[in-house]
């Protein structure tokens, strides 16, 4: 391999790696704000993504409804959908006294009521892609080749990242989340509904995972199994420090560099690899994550 074959390499690595890390670094959000305010890990993360591709799906390909209309009814749909469980199942867990187990347990029962849902529908059984939003014609930037849609999904991902950091700064909302993530007796005892604020926190991760569904399918093929991208977010939470939003934005886009520079240099089989290699290193180096600090017992 020369020295400009390399320095292609890098380059389409690390372009095209933001673009899909864009995606994964929402997930990892969406992983994180439930986390830190609940210390529950939701393992119906990727169904919640899942459900949400094949809500726009139908209302693409069956009602022929325009993006303009399908992503905002995808949206609260989906973040109706995941508010309504946390107040309807979880909370009910919790005032039983339910351990962090039985919420986990929970999770795990709505990824597969959502999963046999999708499969009833019989839209789950012919692997399908939405329409691109945008023209996906080519735009070499340096000697990398992206296309005006992978553009599209960096733009959106960003700003809407930009727009939760702003919300989590400067908002009573999001004050009041970060405030029963740092300490959720304290927060209550100050007059903070937690009720309120953790269907308010699941009903957001809904929101972001509609959103990242609706950015990526356009480039992949839907089916009932695509909720495995959850497993990258997870990855990417667990590189950048699942207490830290920021480290989920950069464990997001590690993960997706790594990946596609692994695929480039070593093989598109060794991808699948690449994210576990790079949750082994940080787990030796930095168990707490990039950017996740010292484990703390919540007390008041």
């Amino acid at each position: 391999m020369s020295g400009a074959d390399i320095w292609l390499f890098l380059q389409q690595g690390i372009l095209s790696g933001l673009v899909t890390g864009s995606v994964y670094a929402l997930l990892a959000v969406a992983v994180v704000i439930i986390f830190k305010t609940t210390d529950v890990p939701n393992f119906a993360q990727g169904e919640l993504f899942m459900v949400a591709a094949y809500v726009a799906l139908f209302l693409v390909l069956v009602m022929g409804w325009a993006y303009w209309v399908v992503i905002p009814v995808t949206v609260l749909v989906v973040m109706a959908a995941a508010a309504i469980f946390q107040r309807v199942v979880m909370e009910r867990v919790i005032a039983s006294r339910g351990v962090g187990v039985q919420l986990v347990i929970a999770t795990l029962g709505l990824a597969y009521v959502l999963k046999g849902l999708v499969r009833t529908t019989g839209l789950g059984d012919t692997p399908r892609s939405l329409p691109p939003l945008v023209s996906t014609n080519a735009i070499l930037i340096g000697d990398a080749v992206l296309t005006k849609l992978d553009l599209l999904i960096f733009a959106v991902a960003i700003i809407v990242m930009a727009l939760l950091f702003a919300m989590f700064a400067w908002t009573r909302t999001g004050r009041a989340m970060r405030a029963v993530g740092m300490n959720a007796r304290g927060a209550q005892r100050v007059g903070v509904n937690l009720t309120r604020v953790r269907m308010m926190v699941w009903g957001l991760s809904g929101l972001i995972s509609a959103i990242a569904a609706v950015l990526i399918t356009p480039k992949i093929l839907i089916t009932p199994d695509i909720a495995h991208v959850a497993i990258l977010a997870f990855a990417a939470a667990i590189v950048g420090g699942m207490s830290s939003v920021p480290g989920a934005v950069l464990g997001g886009f590690i993960i997706g560099i790594a990946e596609n520079l692994v695929g480039l240099f070593i093989s598109t089989n060794a991808i699948v690899v690449a994210p576990f290699l790079a949750i082994m290193i940080v787990l030796i180096v930095r168990p707490q994550g990039i950017l996740g600090g010292k484990l703390q017992v919540k007390k008041v």
